[in-house]
C-alpha cells in the first residue's frame, strides 16, 4: 500500500502560488495578517481544497480552520497535521503555507487512493502564529492548548489600535467563546508540522530534510519609555529627559546580554517607534519590542531578568518612566522521539538525506507538544532566507517532506486498506 502513495509536486506548486496571491503588499512580499481581507480569501481557498479532498470543514472559536477525515474507530483520538497561514509584514510565500499545503496534499493522496486510517485525521490551518498583526504569536495553537485568556484579546492590539477581540467580532467570531477552542484531553494522538527551515543549515550541507528534536524557548515583550518632549534647539543637553537615549542603551544592553549568555542565545529589538517623531523635537516617548531566545531555560531567564533590572536602573539614571508588557513566554521544548524515529525510518525508505536538528524559530508544534505528541519536519530554505520577499523553497523539496509525512501519518493513525 505505501508504495502507491506519493505527493504531486505540481499540486504543491499550484497551492503555494494560489495562496501567494492573497497579500496586502503585491510585489513587495507576503503580507497576510489575521482576520483581514487577505485572511478571508485564503480561508476560502483552503476550504475549497479541503472539501475537494473529501474533508468535513469547520472553524473553531479562535478562528483556526480544520478539515476532518473520520477514521474507522469512531471517537478515537485524531492525528492532526498542518501549520499556519498568516505572515509577517513583507515576508515570503512559504513560511507557514508550506505546512498547510502539506496537509492538503496528504488529504488528497489518501482520498484518491481510497486509504482509510483507524484513527481520524485533522488537517489544520492555524491563525496568528507570527503575531504579525497583534504582537502575540502562536495564538491559534495557544487557544487549542488552553493557554490564551479572554482578557488578552482586549490587550493585544494592532498598530491602528484595533483589539484582537474586535477583529474577531468583525470576522464573525465571538471572543467570549474563545475557550471553546481548547482541545479536550485525549482528543489528539499527535500533531505533525512541516515548515521551511528559515536558516542555511540544510542547504549548506546538501540535505533534503531536517527532523527537529528541540525548539528554543522564546520571550517576547513590548516596552514603552516615557521621557519629555522638548525643543531640540533650546533645551540644554543636561536638562533633557530623552526617551530615545534610554531606548538606545536598552538595545545595546539586550545585544550584550545575549552575547554574554552564549550557547546560541539571541536577543533582538526588531521594532522601535519614536514619538513625537519630529527632527527638531527631543523624543518624549519610545515604543519597542524585545525578542529573546535560547534552548537553555536558565540562560533565557538570565537575559530577561537582567534586562528587567537594567530598566529599573535606567528609570533612575534618565528620569524616565518604563512600562513592560509580556506578549509571549514559551520555554524550550523537546519534541516526540517516536515521531522523530518515524521520520527517520520513512526518509530511509525513500532515500532522502536528513539530519536531526534544533529550531531557533518558534512554531505551533512547540505549543501542541504540551497537549499531545508533536513532530516538526524542516525542508530547506534557499540561501537560508526567510521573513523577506526572497524567501524560497523548491517545490520538489516540499514534496519530499510530504512523502515522509504520508508514511508517518499512516503509521501513527494505524492505516488499513
Amino acid at each position: 500500500m505505501r508504495d502507491m502513495l506519493e505527493a504531486k509536486t505540481e499540486r504543491i506548486r499550484k497551492d503555494i502560488e494560489a495562496m501567494a496571491q492573497f497579500t496586502a503588499s503585491p510585489g513587495g512580499g507576503m503580507t497576510r495578517f489575521s482576520f483581514s481581507g487577505e485572511d478571508r480569501k485564503t480561508r476560502e481557498y483552503i476550504t475549497s481544497q479541503m472539501e475537494a479532498a473529501g474533508l468535513t470543514v469547520r472553524r473553531d472559536a479562535a478562528g483556526n480552520l480544520f478539515g476532518r477525515r473520520e477514521g474507522k474507530r469512531r471517537g478515537a483520538p485524531a492525528v492532526m497535521l498542518g501549520s499556519h497561514f498568516d505572515s509577517v509584514k513583507n515576508g515570503g510565500a512559504f513560511d507557514g503555507p508550506a505546512g498547510v499545503v502539506m496537509g492538503l496534499e496528504v488529504a488528497r493522496v489518501l482520498h484518491e487512493n481510497g486509504i482509510w486510517t483507524n484513527l481520524p485525521l485533522e488537517f489544520a490551518a492555524l491563525v496568528e502564529e507570527e503575531g504579525g498583526r497583534f504582537g502575540g504569536g502562536l495564538y491559534g495553537s495557544r487557544a487549542m492548548a488552553g493557554l490564551l485568556s479572554r482578557e488578552s484579546l482586549d490587550i493585544f492590539r494592532d498598530r491602528d489600535g484595533i483589539s484582537m477581540a474586535r477583529a474577531m467580532k468583525e470576522s464573525g467570531l465571538d471572543p467570549d467563546r474563545v475557550g471553546e477552542a481548547v482541545r479536550p484531553k485525549g482528543s489528539l494522538r499527535a500533531f505533525i508540522e512541516l515548515h521551511i527551515e528559515q536558516g542555511p543549515i540544510l542547504e549548506s550541507e546538501g540535505l533534503d530534510l531536517g527532523f527537529v528534536k528541540t525548539i528554543v524557548g522564546i520571550t517576547q515583550r513590548e516596552v514603552e519609555i516615557i521621557g519629555r518632549a522638548d525643543h531640540a534647539g533650546t533645551t540644554p543637553m543636561d536638562m533633557r529627559c530623552n526617551a530615545l537615549l534610554a531606548a538606545s542603551e536598552a538595545a545595546l544592553f539586550i545585544d550584550r546580554a545575549a552575547r554574554e549568555a552564549g550557547e546560541g542565545t539571541v536577543g533582538t529589538i526588531g521594532r522601535m517607534e519614536v514619538y513625537p517623531g519630529g527632527s527638531n523635537i527631543v523624543p518624549g516617548k519610545v515604543f519597542f519590542t524585545i525578542d529573546v531566545r535560547s534552548a537553555d531555560i536558565e540562560r533565557l531567564e538570565r537575559v530577561v531578568n537582567t534586562f528587567g533590572s537594567f530598566l529599573k536602573d535606567m528609570e533612575k539614571k534618565h528620569g524616565v518612566t518604563v512600562s513592560v508588557k509580556d506578549k509571549l513566554t514559551v520555554p524550550p521544548v523537546d519534541l516526540c522521539l517516536e515521531i522523530l524515529g518515524l521520520f527517520e525510518e520513512e526518509a530511509g525508505k525513500l532515500g532522502y538525506s536528513a539530519k536531526v536538528m534544533q529550531s531557533g524559530a518558534g512554531h505551533d508544534a512547540m505549543i501542541m507538544a504540551s497537549i499531545t505528541d508533536a513532530g516538526l519536519l524542516f525542508v530547506p530554505s534557499r540561501g537560508g532566507r526567510s521573513h523577506c520577499p526572497e524567501e524560497w523553497t523548491d517545490y520538489e523539496q516540499i514534496k519530499k517532506g510530504v512523502d515522509v509525512i504520508i508514511g508517518t501519518v499512516l503509521a501513527l493513525a494505524e492505516a488499513s486498506s
